[in-house]
């Protein structure tokens, strides 16, 4: 658990709500109205503020056995734990920062998205397409500048902006 989630702080221009439906705590941004589970780590931003309106990122995704749908086409049920996808994902994060392979090579052969065909290329995309914690990951990102590993509810990622 992160500190912010511990402190109940929450960043500016960010309610802490409840699920009525599944009793989760979930997050809301007050300017965009959209929501997400997983706390936010910075303040909130009204639509249309600030840097690209658009960016074009590629990524490498593991999926892990509580991941939203825990199979891809490399495999029909995925169990491996976050731990362990995580673990993978550092693997290849070495891989790609020492010059060993590229994440799109690494995506080709590994990643767990239908994207790996393309290389993990997501093609454009704008704010509120993606899952929070990946569209913020990637408008934070400068072009050629490669994420942190980030959880989403699909599982965990490697994100590099190339647009």
């Amino acid at each position: 658990m992160s500190d912010t989630e511990d402190n109940n702080v929450v960043p500016e221009g960010w309610e802490k709500r409840t699920s009525r439906s599944t009793g989760k705590t979930y997050y809301l941004n007050i300017y965009t109205k959209e929501s997400q589970w997983n706390c936010p780590t910075s303040p909130a931003q009204p639509a249309g503020s600030g840097g690209p309106s658009q960016v074009q990122c590629s990524h490498l995704l593991v999926k892990h056995s509580g991941s939203r749908r825990p199979s891809s086409w490399r495999e029909e049920n995925i169990t491996r734990s976050k731990s362990e996808a995580r673990e993978i994902l550092e693997k290849y994060k070495k891989q790609i920062e020492s010059g060993e392979a590229t994440l799109e090579d690494l995506a080709r052969k590994y990643s767990d998205c239908s994207s790996a065909k393309k290389g993990g290329d997501l093609g454009p995309f704008g704010r509120g397409m993606m899952q929070k914690p990946f569209e913020e990951a990637s408008f934070n990102l400068e072009v050629g500048q490669m994420s942190e590993i980030v959880d989403t509810d699909s599982g965990l990622h490697l994100i590099l902006r190339t647009k």
